[in-house]
């Protein structure tokens, strides 16, 4: 088995593979820990999971969160409590955890993958920069949001242009450890939540129509978003732990296949939800647990034909996480409309009931 990425789900993946004895190669580009965009709230939907493979996020320090607080540009806040609760922990931490867990099970090769061919006898020949070789008859594609692969795979998403950017970095800030927020400026909307070592994530998804007026993100932040007063406070007073934010450009919505020339596709790599839904950690955990178990079982009971594994999981994947990203869709569309935005918060502020009640159309139940 052959695993392209180490982030979450490539991580995940090889994990529990290594659980049921398969042999796995993971190949990352880059050596861990490292610092990644990436919201860092993740779902309590996925504990259960997680600690089947091994791995208890709260011993490492994660953050318990209960509550969500949502603004408008203009500063009316809703807040509710979460209906699972999740907890917070830094990529720079947990995709760390996981390598931990599995280096010694599986074979690693950090370098870059130059090309993938699926050969006439059924089995996938990898090639990286370094002129290394690998074969297997199964690839899983964990290698993120975007990647040349993806251009030599032909998909169709990939010709498209985005119009969206994401920034994140770390701050000290007092800021409450129990609370995800989500603050919205003009053309986006930032995310704030407490990591493991106390800091706040700041991560926001910005419109480069909106971005480009300024000179730079520190711009940015001071005149387009601090015109949320909530965002104004935060960036006036919080200290930066990262000497620059990091930045991530051709943010893309559009629809993947889960299954794209034989590749099977997990993560992100398969599809992205909005940030504000705050549940790409916990699909892309989850999309590896799917992807997982049905090769477990096809693996140990030699059922190895792969146009019924490859219909299955699309199959699972849709019934999974195409609600969830439905929904993503409309409520960044309501949520960027500063009309519908502010009357919306200023209702869900007097039935506050109604919240729990969308973020559940964007999450799952515990796994």
């Amino acid at each position: 088995m052959i695993i392209v990425g180490g982030g979450l789900a490539g991580l995940t993946a090889a994990l529990h593979f290594s659980k049921h004895g398969i042999k796995v190669l993971l190949i990352e580009k880059n050596a861990y820990p490292k610092h990644k965009v990436c919201g860092e709230y993740i779902s309590n939907e996925v504990i259960p999971y997680l600690n089947s493979l091994g791995v208890d996020p709260f011993a490492e320090g994660a953050i318990p969160i209960t509550q969500f607080e949502i603004s408008t540009k203009k500063g009316g806040v809703a807040r509710a409590k979460l209906p699972l609760g999740g907890f917070g922990i830094s990529r720079y931490a947990l995709d760390l955890l996981l390598y931990e867990k599995v280096k010694d099970r599986i074979d690693v090769v950090f370098g870059q993958v130059d090309e993938i061919r699926f050969e006439e006898d059924s089995t996938f020949t990898v090639d990286t920069k370094s002129n290394e070789t690998y074969r297997s008859h199964f690839l899983i594609g964990a290698y993120g949001k975007r990647s040349n692969l993806d251009v030599y795979l032909q998909r169709d998403f990939i010709e498209k242009r985005s119009p969206w950017l994401a920034v994140k970095a770390h701050y000290e800030f007092d800021f409450k450890d129990d609370v995800v927020a989500l603050h919205n400026f003009d053309g986006g909307y930032c995310g704030l939540s407490k990591t493991e070592t106390g800091v706040v994530n700041a991560c926001y998804l910005a419109k480069y129509t909106t971005f480009k007026k300024s000179s730079g993100i520190a711009e940015f932040q001071e005149t387009v978003m601090s015109q949320n007063p909530h965002l104004k406070t935060f960036f006036e007073q919080a200290t930066p732990v990262f000497e620059r934010p990091l930045s991530i450009a051709q943010v893309s919505f559009y629809p993947k296949n889960p299954v794209e020339h034989n590749t099977f596709m997990i993560g992100d790599s398969a599809g992205l939800i909005h940030p504000l839904c705050g549940n790409g950690m916990a699909m892309a955990i989850h999309s590896a647990k799917l992807i997982s178990e049905i090769l477990v079982r096809a693996i140990q009971s030699s059922s190895l034909n792969r146009e019924a594994i490859e219909k299955k999981y699309s199959e699972q994947w849709r019934q999974t996480f195409q609600t969830r990203l439905f929904y993503g869709r409309i409520l960044q569309q309501l949520l960027l409309n500063k009309q519908i935005s502010h009357w919306g918060v200023q209702f869900v502020k007097r039935f506050p009931v109604l919240i729990p009640k969308l973020i559940c159309k964007t999450h799952g139940s515990t796994f």
